[in-house]
């Protein structure tokens, strides 16, 4: 049975139009409004103990869906179901068994110590001390928080603020999570952290993980699923795998380096994709030259510092769909 299930789910917003020329009193009593199409007739199903990477460009509908799932916001039409209830009109229930962090929206006290918070979190959700002590103490070995657990929330960094609002996020164990952009704007050190943090609970604990982001590396090392939408509409729901096969094409990319300054390579394999001095890039298409023709084409007609050949990454297949 699926925890989380969508389905034909419209949200209109309704935005007020401001016209030139048309007096306020007229705007006011008679007000116009233009109807804005977020989200148009996604369906999908979440199993439980999925990891789900719901992925696409800037406005797309992303964080509008994970609004209605949460009950924050109403479908204008369509069902959804999360644990089989509206989310809308069993908030409190669905509370209990899921978690949700929104980026850089904290969940923590400004003025507290980060441990207060979790003793307030305890109280919230009426846990037992005993649990909450050892999911508390977990929580803080997992993601590294014994140096500031006792320090107030604003003296604290951004990254260590991320890392207590996940740790809260999974405080009461919850069943799913919602994660909007929960590495963005960290260094590199914290996003692995976090990464690792996501993949050992949903080990551990089997959580489902729904998760929208704009890193590459995120979806890459986390989601075993991904689905696209762009223009509140569902493009694509699969595998990574699948995905790939799909989306990646019939090219490769032929990056090289030159010993001194060189011209572009003026061949109709090769279409340039950055071309600078001595460092050029190249895609070719499969079905007109194989790797190993291409690096020998180059390698013998130029003196070559380096050659590397490379896949389309995920990160290029997401830019291309998004130009399309």
């Amino acid at each position: 049975m699926p925890q989380i299930h969508l389905t034909d789910v419209i949200k209109d917003y309704k935005i007020r139009k401001r016209e030139d020329g048309r007096s306020k009193i007229a705007d006011f009593i008679r007000p116009q409004y233009d109807i804005k199409r977020a989200v148009d007739q996604i369906s999908f199903a979440v199993q439980p103990g999925e990891m789900v990477g719901y992925i696409g460009p800037n406005g797309a509908g992303k964080s509008t869906t994970i609004k209605m799932l949460t009950g924050i916001l109403t479908p204008s039409s369509g069902q959804i179901r999360v644990f089989e209830r509206d989310p809308c009109k069993n908030r409190k229930k669905n509370a209990l068994k899921m978690g949700v962090v929104f980026g850089q929206r904290s969940q923590l006290l400004w003025d507290l110590p980060v441990r207060d918070t979790f003793e307030l979190f305890k109280t919230m959700y009426k846990m037992e001390q005993s649990l909450f002590l050892r999911q508390r103490d977990k929580l803080i070995e997992m993601l590294d928080m014994n140096n500031f657990i006792s320090q107030a929330v604003r003296q604290l960094s951004l990254g260590q603020r991320m890392r207590a609002n996940l740790a809260l996020c999974f405080l009461h164990q919850p069943e799913v999570v919602y994660l909007d952009e929960p590495t963005i704007g960290l260094d590199v050190l914290v996003k692995d952290r976090i990464r690792d943090f996501l993949k050992q609970i949903n080990q551990d604990e089997g959580t489902t993980i729904l998760l929208t982001t704009h890193d590459t590396q995120d979806i890459e090392q986390i989601a075993q699923r991904l689905i696209l939408i762009d223009n509140g509409r569902l493009l694509f729901d699969g595998s990574q795998g699948s995905f790939r096969e799909r989306y990646q094409g019939s090219e490769f990319m032929i990056e090289i380096e030159f010993i001194e300054p060189t011209p572009q390579i003026e061949h109709n394999c090769f279409r340039a994709h950055q071309i600078e001095s001595s460092r050029h890039s190249y895609w070719i298409p499969y079905d007109d030259m194989g790797r190993g023709e291409a690096i020998s084409y180059v390698a013998t007609r130029h003196p070559v510092a380096d050659i590397k050949v490379r896949e389309l990454g995920l990160e290029d297949i997401l830019k291309n769909i998004y130009a399309e």
